[in-house]
This record gives structure tokens, C-alpha cells and sequence, in this order.
């Protein structure tokens, strides 16, 4: 019997120091040193890839967001957000639906539509898009042709918070930024080519532009 307790205890002994070794190793030094070699070799992105403007953050390079006038009756959940067209406006964000939390980029949620291309909910919401796409990025000069929308204008990502547009997305929409802020045309069109991102190594993905981004050289623009 005294064997059998003392060979208990010395197992619980054992488990209990190898739990404090481990809790110590796994839950406290680990943690430490791999934030630490974060925080020295990738503090931008370990702090969530701020962007910055006027010394405020204004968001994340890797969240989408919108750019819409204010409401007229803030609690009204219900009023439909119009977009502020002074601004280069980012892909749709249909993601998650009308019954989401999520469906204008808040950060709360995130997910697919789950639609089929033969779905009419989805070729009805493509339609509207590329309708008010047209509409809204035709001024007195520059008339948009339906068949140079590109998808990115139509569809929301994957994941409904996407942060880029296509070069081809951004430049559809130089007139009408040019024209709602009183600038030339060719500092919009330099805005978009030096906020351009190409290729990750040159060779994956696809080209892209950061609305965000976009909109921070924007702003710095028209206050100069």
C-alpha cells in the first residue's frame, strides 16, 4: 500500500512540474519571444497594418471600408448608405447578405455570398452594380462604357472585406474623382499609378490598389 502512494504521488509530482514547465515554456516565454522578433522585424504588420493620416489611424490595409455621405437620420438602420463619389469607392460588400451584421465592412463578421452565377439575386445585384457604376463615374467629358466596368466593380470577395480594387477599377473612376474635387485629371491618374501594387514577387496574384491608401494621398492632395 505505501508503495502504491508513493508511486502516486511521485507521479503526480511529476505531472505537476512538467505542467508548470510547460505552462511557463508555452504560455509565457514563447509568447514573449515570438512578439518580441514581431514587434523588431514586422512591427507594421504584427500592429495590424495601420494607416495613418494627419496622425490618426484611419484603418487597416488590410480591411476594406466605405466612403458614403452621412446619414440623414443616423438611427435609422434601415436608410440604404449613398456613396460620397469625392472618393475612389472600394468593391462591393455583399458578403453575408441583407440578415448579416456585416453587410457594409464592419468588422464583425466575414463570408462569401454563397450565390451561383445562374442565381437571380446575384446577376440582379451584378446589374444594379454595373448600372450605378456607369452612372455615377459618367461626368461631362468621359462617358463610361458598360463593357469596360471590370468584375471588381460588380462583385464583392470572398470575403466581403476585400481592400483592393483592379488598376482598371481605379482608373474607371479618375473623371469622376478629377471632376468632384476640382483637380486635373492627370494628378488623379498619377495618384492611381504611384498607389498601384504589382504582383507579389512578380509573378503571384494579381495587380491591385489599396482603396484606402488611395483615398489618404487623396486627401492629401486636395489640401495642399
Amino acid at each position: 500500500m505505501n508503495n502504491s502512494l508513493g508511486n502516486t504521488a511521485r507521479l503526480l509530482g511529476a505531472g505537476l512540474r512538467a505542467l508548470l514547465v510547460l505552462t511557463v515554456v508555452c504560455g509565457v516565454i514563447y509568447p514573449l519571444v515570438v512578439t518580441g522578433i514581431a514587434q523588431a522585424a514586422f512591427s507594421d504588420k504584427a500592429n495590424g497594418s495601420e494607416i495613418k493620416s494627419g496622425g490618426q489611424v484611419v484603418g487597416s490595409a488590410l480591411i476594406g471600408q466605405r466612403y458614403d455621405l452621412p446619414k440623414k437620420d443616423p438611427a435609422n438602420a434601415d436608410e440604404a448608405a449613398v456613396p460620397d463619389l469625392k472618393w475612389f469607392q472600394p468593391r462591393p460588400s455583399n458578403g453575408l447578405g441583407t440578415n448579416s451584421i456585416n453587410t457594409q465592412y464592419q468588422l464583425l463578421v466575414s463570408g462569401a455570398t454563397n450565390l451561383s452565377g445562374d442565381n437571380e439575386k446575384l446577376i440582379q445585384q451584378v446589374k444594379d452594380a454595373k448600372e450605378a457604376v456607369v452612372k455615377d463615374n459618367s461626368v461631362p467629358g468621359y462617358q463610361v462604357d458598360p463593357a469596360d466596368v471590370p468584375a471588381d466593380a460588380v462583385t464583392s470577395s470572398g470575403s466581403g472585406l476585400d481592400p483592393q480594387i483592379s488598376p482598371a477599377y481605379a482608373k474607371l473612376q479618375v473623371h469622376r474623382v478629377a471632376e468632384k474635387n476640382h483637380l486635373d485629371v492627370r494628378q488623379v491618374q498619377k495618384l492611381v499609378t504611384d498607389n498601384t501594387d504589382g504582383r507579389i514577387l512578380g509573378f503571384m496574384g494579381e495587380p491591385g490598389v489599396n482603396v484606402l491608401k488611395l483615398n489618404v494621398a487623396l486627401r492629401e492632395l486636395t489640401q495642399k
